[in-house]
């Protein structure tokens, strides 16, 4: 696990060398190692991530998974959603869920808002990758989605808690996790209390306090943590970790492993890629 946490000392020398990284990939995009966005106008017509081949072909790579988790307060949807605005070929998915829409909540673009009988429809189907029942609303993210987005080359990120958090890591090892933390649980509890849309009662908040105690005993489950005491600076190395994360082992490992193949075996004096 990798801790990212206020600026300064050790974590500001961390967060410096994922910057060092952004730049690596920035620099081999500028000469064509790793393909920029482009190409017709829409969404859906965004080139996938690819990674030069033997003999000048280019390996199509699957995008890359990641998974946000916090506690009820700490700010991850809004983390998400800047972010998304700043990485080239990153979504956030849309989860289902049984509850209603809050006033500025909008259908297929904050969630899906289906009723509880429907969920459980769906979840008896086996349609969800994920699901799990919070503060008495059931959430999921739809796995058919989930797969047509990733094979399509897009990088996605799921918003969830700690058990679809773990669901997800049981079926996709690759998925890449992120834990939120607030500054401090009296900070969490202000944010509770000033949560715009929401009209927390006291005995809400206390609750949702002692879920909080409970999902931060499971940081050490995920890949890296993040402490969001500044958005902006929350955002910046949420940004990195996504960039870096894209020239990891895990991401482009079946590309370099083709790659690698292609030189033939050690001292045959081959030059297979010629």
């Amino acid at each position: 696990m990798r801790a990212c946490g206020g600026v300064g000392g050790a974590e500001q020398a961390e967060l410096e060398k994922l910057r060092e990284q952004v730049r690596h990939v920035e620099q081999e995009r500028a000469v064509g190692t790793v393909r920029a966005p482009g190409g017709s106008a829409g969404r859906d017509s965004e080139p996938r991530e690819t990674i030069p081949g033997p003999a000048g072909a280019r390996v199509s790579g699957k995008g890359s998974l990641f998974v946000v988790s916090a506690p009820s307060g700490t700010g991850k949807t809004t983390a998400v959603d800047a972010l998304v605005t700043r990485v080239p070929r990153l979504e956030r998915s849309r989860s289902y869920t049984s509850r209603p829409p809050r006033p500025s909540e909008r259908e297929g673009v904050d969630y899906h808002f289906v009723d509880r009988e429907r969920f459980e429809s769906m979840r008896d189907a086996g349609e969800f990758l994920e699901w799990a029942e919070v503060f008495g609303h059931l959430y999921g993210t739809r796995a058919l989605d989930t797969r047509r987005r990733l094979d399509a080359g897009r990088s996605l990120v799921l918003v969830i808690d700690v058990q679809g958090a773990r669901q997800v890591r049981g079926l996709e090892p690759g998925a890449v996790g992120i834990f939120l933390l607030p500054p401090s649980p009296a900070v969490l509890e202000d944010r509770l209390r000033g949560r715009p849309g929401d009209r927390l009662t006291e005995a809400e908040i206390r609750r949702r306090l002692s879920i909080a105690r409970r999902e931060v005993r499971h940081v050490g489950e995920y890949d890296y943590v993040v402490v969001n005491e500044n958005l902006e600076d929350c955002v910046e190395r949420l940004r990195c970790i996504v960039e870096a994360e894209r020239q990891s082992w895990r991401a482009a490992g079946d590309a370099a492993r083709a790659i690698a193949a292609s030189f033939g075996e050690p001292d045959s004096g081959a030059a297979p890629w010629r």
